[in-house]
């Protein structure tokens, strides 16, 4: 689910803009279309839907059909119109979402990752929110990794649905032969359980804690821990903060980190070649950072592992809190061109409820949108001990910049970035200069 959205995101979203821009005649935020007279500005009040059909893009493996179910349900009792819902495959998505934007009738709600928020909204294809944010939230903080790439030059395109993150996965017992019997609560206390699990197995093909050189989703980690950026918007420009004392602090750390815990060979590798699972099953890594389906693969690749001997925490960081993590997930969406925005409006309040997260989003296994009803179900005593840790590092979540530009920049750029440090090719100063230049040139094209 999570590595299909990830796929899709790529390229295929800087296609996706510039056709959108081609296509679009619209783009101007009209938030008004298919008429609002029964709603104070800002509000968002249950219209009369009597006789209209209301058409949501939902992407599979997403929202279940009984959070699907419980949300139109409200919607129909509430505003008397109906919902159809179209599910969407992950194939060529963002063409398909460019195509459909551009038509005079395009679906009136979408489901968006949420790094794909702004390459739509950067071109027109997506309504402006912004006056009835307040409205969406309904008194809840949203996680910053949904938020955040939601944001487009201070205006908001889009309303955190749901999100998915890493944590560390660990093997108990091979943690536990190494005299290693409970999961550490700091930077410090890491470290120290690793140099045990590294001195128990000294094999060079064996990782206290693998980290692929070119894993940047990881690497992040540490540059957001020591209070670095990816980019900020500066007097209406982005700026790359790479070489900032901040990130540089951050950058020296991991590459210490990568180099004294994870093998050699992993310096230039990216997490699917080998697949990190699978060097985790084989016995080969004693922990690693991964998203909670990686702990199924783990299990289906080494039935000798059982779920009990796979724990999970949230990765301390060197400032005494959990490390910032990298959120992946969805937003909803309005269609500019759609006619029925009041409706639509509506829908997406539903889905971002309080109500909607706390039952429904987290009986589906995914994060719900705002730290409130993280919080509640972590209170709440439901989840599993895999499960906990997620919900506790996605406390704690940052996101990429966005810019509609932004996709170019990951593949293979960022991945070249950090294995070209892990490495040793270059030093993170030289790195980072060589690689801000791109990033300012990119993002403020």
């Amino acid at each position: 689910m999570r590595t299909s959205r990830i796929v899709a995101v790529g390229a295929a979203g800087i296609a996706a803009a510039l056709a959108l821009s081609a296509c679009s005649s619209g783009g101007n935020g009209n938030n008004n279309a298919g008429g609002d007279n029964t709603s104070k500005a800002g509000t968002i009040e249950a219209p009369d839907g009597a006789g209209k059909t209301l058409t949501v893009w939902s992407m599979t493996g997403d929202l279940s059909d009984d959070t699907i179910a419980a949300i139109n349900k409200k919607f129909e009792a509430d505003t008397g119109a109906k919902v159809k819902v179209e599910t969407q495959q992950w194939k060529d998505i963002a063409t398909k979402i460019t195509t459909a934007l551009a038509t005079d009738t395009p679906p009136d709600v979408i489901d968006i990752g949420n790094t794909q928020v702004s390459t739509f909204a950067a071109s027109g294809g997506l309504a402006d929110l912004t006056a009835y944010k307040d409205a969406f939230a309904q008194g809840q903080t949203w996680l910053g990794g949904l938020a955040d790439p939601a944001m487009v030059d201070g205006k908001l395109y889009a309303v955190p649905s749901f999100g998915a993150t890493r944590t560390v996965i660990y093997n108990k017992k091979t943690w536990e032969a190494a005299g290693v019997t409970a999961a550490p609560t700091s930077y410090d206390e890491l470290k120290a359980a690793l140099d045990k699990v590294k001195a128990k197995n000294p094999a060079s093909d064996f990782s206290a804690f693998y980290l692929p050189g070119q894993y940047w989703y990881a690497g992040m980690q540490w540059i957001w821990d020591a209070g670095g950026d990816i980019a900020t918007q500066q007097d209406g420009k982005w700026v790359a903060g790479f070489s900032s004392s901040e990130a540089q602090a951050g950058l020296t750390e991991w590459k210490t980190f990568q180099n004294t815990y994870s093998s050699k060979a992993s310096q230039t590798l990216n997490t699917d070649k080998p697949d990190q699972d699978q060097v985790f099953a084989d016995g080969k890594a004693g922990a690693i950072i991964g998203n909670n389906w990686e702990i199924g693969a783990i299990t289906k690749a080494n039935p000798d592992i059982k779920t009990e001997d796979l724990g999970t925490f949230a990765m301390p960081g060197s400032s005494g809190k959990t490390q910032p993590v990298m959120l992946a997930g969805s937003d909803w969406g309005i269609a500019v061109k759609g006619q029925q925005q009041d409706l639509a409006r509506y829908w997406v309040k539903i889905a971002a409820s309080p109500d909607i997260q706390k039952n429904n989003v987290v009986s589906d296994g995914w994060i719900p949108n705002s730290t409130e009803a993280g919080q509640a179900a972590l209170d709440g005593g439901t989840l599993t001990e895999q499960q906990t840790a997620f919900f506790q590092a996605a406390q704690n979540s940052k996101a990429t910049p966005a810019s509609g530009n932004w996709a170019s920049l990951e593949d293979p750029g960022m991945k070249q970035f950090f294995q070209s440090i892990a490495s040793g090719a270059k030093s993170p100063a030289d790195a980072a200069k060589a690689w801000d230049d791109t990033v300012n040139s990119t993002l403020n094209q």
